[in-house]
């Protein structure tokens, strides 16, 4: 998914906040975002974890019609198993990025470490609350998971991905050991592991 904004003018020097949303979850893919916003600061827009569902959707429509450009990226669950989750992660971030019609000069990413992109790339640990275009990532990194988890809730019932999106939560951890992993459960990460090889 991508956009470019034509109301804006481009920046003299394009900068592009990017973050991820899911790394942390037993199930489903991890989603990035790559975000270009304007000069203009967009009234509370923040880290995604601090904002509650219904500001973090309000926020996300507008960040989507303001910014100078934006992209979802994301890695599915066979590659984060193939991979591990950190370069799954970082590849997530690589295609939103790719999929950016603006081209930025500078990517700015949430944490330590960085993707490889064709641009310049700072790490800044607490980027997600420091950096807007940053927190505009954070964001639509997220309302994107949340949606899918959402979706996924109807082809997997019984889980309660609608409700916890994929997280450790005891609900999912119980569902995990009455209906065993479904086909959008991460292998490689332990709980899940555990119930298909014990050790």
């Amino acid at each position: 998914m991508r956009r470019l904004n034509a109301r804006f003018p481009a920046q003299e020097v394009r900068v592009a906040g990017i973050d991820e949303a899911g790394r942390g979850p037993l199930a489903g893919p991890v989603f990035a975002a790559a975000v270009m916003l304007p000069p203009t600061p967009i009234a509370g827009v923040t880290d995604s974890k601090r904002l509650p569902a219904v500001r973090r959707r309000a926020l996300a429509a507008i960040i989507r019609d303001c910014a100078l450009g934006w992209a979802i990226g994301r890695a599915e669950v066979e590659e984060i198993d193939r991979l591990n989750i950190l370069q799954a992660t970082l590849l997530a971030m690589q295609r939103a990025v790719a999929e950016l019609a603006l081209k930025p000069d500078v990517a700015l990413v949430d944490g330590r470490d960085k993707p490889l992109l064709p641009c310049r790339v700072q790490s800044i640990v607490g980027g997600d609350v420091s950096v807007q275009a940053i927190s505009a990532a954070s964001i639509l990194a997220k309302v994107a998971r949340d949606a899918e988890m959402v979706a996924l809730e109807q082809h997997y019932p019984g889980y309660g991905f609608a409700r916890h999106k994929g997280y450790g939560t005891p609900e999912h951890l119980a569902a995990l050991r009455r209906l065993g992993p479904a086909p959008i459960h991460r292998r490689s990460f332990r709980p899940v592991r555990l119930l298909l090889y014990p050790e």
